[in-house]
């Protein structure tokens, strides 16, 4: 099959390595692997819709059968959570290493200056955007970002913001809006949207832009990250990581139950 026909599922790399752990598709990839797949993706101009998953993902793909649609049908799909490898790890699921989508990201605006691609940015604040555009242009000088808006816009505006997209002749996309949001804006439009390499990144402006800081590489290494955003806002987050990283032990404990059961 010539590369024009080939599907992404049809790579090899991607065929060989699609894994799936608690219900949920993934791939076994490291993060050069993950960069020259993107590279791939705009240097040939073939759409390849990227996505991760992490702990929280998981648990809310268990009890939102939409969200788990808008994550199993992207062409890739990294593990974003120590816990994620773990866990997978743990129940016989061979994963390589953590892929967060903030270093994805941070990676890719290096390789977009160093390969003359022109991003897009959607998502987050006014300012937060503003702030990502000012850091770009002082790490990258020579980077052209093809267009910028944030993320609060209504539905029926979403064609205009598509339009717009288009018209900027970007070649990746780069998606800074709350799942399942940005899960479902990139499925809902994949087949419209003209840049080559689209991904969801969350809150990760917020960290290029320093709006929120990063944990050190000693905590990211422990697997621990999530413990240092609940620092910084208790209030706000500990509900919420707390229910998550519950539910998630629930769920692994039942996983291993029932692999026992069946050796």
């Amino acid at each position: 099959m010539s590369e024009g026909t080939q599907t992404w599922s049809e790579h090899p790399l991607l065929a060989d390595r699609r894994r799936e752990f608690l219900g949920a598709p993934m791939h076994a990839l490291t993060m050069p692997e993950t960069l020259a797949l993107a590279n791939e993706a705009m240097a040939n101009r073939r759409p390849l819709h990227h996505t991760v998953v992490n702990v929280a993902k998981l648990v809310n793909m268990k009890q939102n059968a939409e969200l788990r649609e808008d994550v199993a049908s992207a062409d890739l799909i990294n593990v974003d959570g120590a816990g994620v490898v773990w866990g997978a790890r743990l129940c016989g699921v061979a994963l390589p290493e953590r892929v967060a989508g903030v270093d994805i990201m941070t990676n890719l605006f290096a390789l977009c200056a160093r390969n003359g691609y022109r991003p897009y940015l959607l998502g987050a604040e006014p300012h937060v955007l503003q702030a990502v555009d000012l850091q770009l242009a002082k790490d990258y000088p020579d980077l052209v970002v093809a267009g910028m808006h944030d993320g609060y816009f209504k539905p029926e505006d979403e064609a205009a913001v598509v339009a717009a997209i288009n018209a900027s002749r970007a070649d990746c996309l780069f998606v800074a809006m709350p799942t399942p949001r940005k899960e479902r804006f990139l499925k809902q439009y994949r087949d419209v949207l003209t840049p080559s390499f689209v991904m969801g990144v969350g809150g990760s402006f917020d960290v290029y832009g320093g709006k929120v800081a990063r944990a050190p590489l000693l905590v990211q290494k422990l697997g621990l990250e999530w413990l240092f955003r609940i620092a910084q806002e208790p209030r706000r987050l500990w509900r919420r990581y707390y229910e998550t990283n519950t539910a998630y032990v629930g769920l692994l404990w039942r996983e291993l139950r029932e692999r026992r059961r069946s050796v």
